[in-house]
């Protein structure tokens, strides 16, 4: 009689360990898209942004009174009028650049207010400047540069209460406009 052979059984694989010898511990799929080697690592992170420093703060509001300031000469230079809500734009534009990135220290606040002066002023010269240019037909670096003084004299005849009305508005708006951008 011959003798069946038993039917052949199933190797069992033996089940990987840990490579800390570990019984325990948890095996970890491998990464379905792993890295290739001489694979480019990712850029790293930008850095986290400057918001709540009072130097950066005072550095973009500086920069803002003098952007705000070519603009608002412009606007009185082409229109030839003062226009009041310019100037409530020139401060609250100053204000929001210190209260963005400088966070919430008071004095961006007070110091806002007063770079809002002084671009609503030096506004307010660009534009006689302008308006002078074009009645004397001459360049307006010509007239603001090498004629201050007379275009200083100019803004002092011609200011009126208003002219001293949008001071107040522009540093209100720019002390209003640091508070609120800061909270």
């Amino acid at each position: 009689m011959s003798q069946s052979a038993p039917p052949p059984q199933p190797q069992s694989q033996p089940e990987p360990r840990p490579a800390d010898g570990n019984p325990f511990a948890q095996q970890q799929a491998p990464a379905p898209y792993a890295a290739q080697p001489g694979a480019v690592p990712p850029p790293p992170a930008p850095p986290a942004p400057l918001r709540g420093n009072v130097a950066v703060g005072l550095v973009a509001a500086a920069v803002a009174a003098v952007a705000a300031a070519a603009l608002y000469g412009v606007v009185i230079g082409l229109t030839k009028h003062e226009i009041g809500w310019a100037a409530v734009g020139v401060g609250f534009v100053i204000g929001l650049a210190a209260g963005r990135l400088g966070g919430r220290n008071p004095m961006l606040a007070v110091v806002s207010a007063v770079l809002a002066l002084g671009s609503v002023y030096l506004g307010q010269l660009v534009g006689e400047a302008m308006i002078g240019a074009d009645q004397l037909g001459v360049s307006f670096s010509e007239v603001f540069f090498q004629h201050f003084g007379i275009v200083q004299d100019a803004w002092k005849e011609e200011a009126d209460p208003l002219t001293f009305l949008f001071f107040a508005i522009a540093g209100w708006a720019a002390f209003s406009g640091a508070r609120k951008a800061a909270a």
